[in-house]
């Protein structure tokens, strides 16, 4: 049996926040370890040559519709509190770089925590540098290192590289999962994929 569920997400996607507040469950009842890979999402579209459904399906309305629909069934089935940040679609390049940088320090969990929070719930303004800082700081999180670090060649390059060996693996949006070498896509696909963690 698989025991490490790969999850990787961009703070931009909201579904990658859904499937982040899903998982803790999903690893509590499989045992399963979240193995959490920051990528860029706006560079695996370009790897990739997808696009985000507003735009894929700007021709079709009525698609575009049901798909918010779908969105927020599945925030009221499993009871999740969501705020649409009217900002989206935001630019997250500092924050996943900031990602990468608190992977580095050893505080990938808060930090996630902290910036999926307060995109997604309290509608901050994740371009804003200082707001970010403060985002950081009422978590008990380094802003100057992880703020500095985030600037670092080498994390920069991390990122890309991420981004780069998801889109070879076969990603094209996030969320993204995988368990061993099988990939699931999107927050609909969590059964397959607690299901592939506990099979012999």
């Amino acid at each position: 049996m698989t025991n490490r569920v790969e999850f990787l997400f961009d703070f931009g996607g909201p579904n990658s926040y859904l499937a982040y507040k899903m998982l803790p469950g999903l690893c509590a009842r499989t045992g399963a370890e979240i193995v959490y890979v920051p990528i860029l999402l706006g560079g695996l579209f370009k790897l990739t040559n997808n696009q985000a459904p507003m735009m894929r399906y700007a021709e079709t309305p009525a698609k575009q519709k049901y798909e918010m629909l779908e969105f927020q069934r599945f925030v009221k089935a499993h009871g999740i509190p969501f705020n649409m940040n009217p900002r989206f679609p935001l630019n997250t390049l500092h924050v996943m770089r900031g990602a990468v940088a608190a992977q580095r320090l050893d505080c990938l969990v808060p930090y996630v925590d902290a910036v999926m929070t307060a995109m997604w719930h309290d509608t901050a303004d994740l371009g804003d540098l200082n707001v970010v800082r403060d985002i950081l700081d009422k978590a008990n999180l380094d802003s100057a290192a992880l703020l500095a670090l985030a600037e670092d060649p080498e994390v920069k390059a991390e990122l890309m590289a991420n981004t780069e060996a998801a889109a070879k693996r076969g990603a094209f949006g996030v969320p993204t999962f995988f368990v061993g070498d099988e990939m699931f896509w999107g927050k609909e696909r969590l059964g397959q994929v607690e299901a592939a963690l506990t099979k012999s």
